[in-house]
């Protein structure tokens, strides 16, 4: 796959598929959630409590959300690491640092922005989002950054000279 833009959002479905894979194997275990309730609950980020009794459209709508905002963080890395070269050619630092700083960002700016309730302060659920984010979904955001960053070379490398 040459086309970098196509890394890049492969990148955003990788990271977003392990947070909510994440997210509602450990609702389900811990508390026996389903997963559409687990989807609900990022739909609530836009539509508040209501999106608890919505059934299957409202979790659709929140499974979307989340692939949303997974892509947009993959492409967010792309477009600074096209400046800061170091982000591409160091991804397994500068991933599970960046993965960090969007816990962060998540956490106490999006959320408490949004209509959702608070977050869960279950420590345990706190500890393993911190870790998800930061090698689960920072990182392949940064190792698909690297992809693209590599194709886009390569393509460069193809252009024949004219003289």
């Amino acid at each position: 796959m040459r086309r970098p833009w196509a890394q890049v959002l492969l990148g955003g479905l990788v990271a977003g598929t392990f947070d909510i894979t994440y997210a509602a194997v450990f609702w389900w275990l811990k508390r026996g959630v389903p997963p559409a309730r687990v989807f609900q609950s990022v739909g609530a980020g836009l539509l508040g409590d209501a999106s608890f009794s919505g059934g299957w459209p409202t979790a659709l709508l929140g499974l979307g959300l989340h692939y949303f905002i997974a892509t947009s963080m993959a492409v967010t890395y792309y477009l600074v690491a096209r400046r800061f070269s170091e982000l591409w050619q160091r991804p397994l630092l500068y991933g599970p640092l960046y993965g960090v700083l969007l816990y962060g960002i998540m956490n106490y700016v999006v959320l408490p922005l949004s209509a959702a309730r608070p977050g869960s302060k279950d420590p345990l659920w706190i500890a393993l989002s911190v870790a998800v984010h930061a090698f689960l979904i920072g990182t392949p955001c940064a190792l698909f950054a690297r992809r693209a960053m590599l194709a886009v070379r390569d393509n460069v490398a193809q252009v024949p000279v004219r003289a």
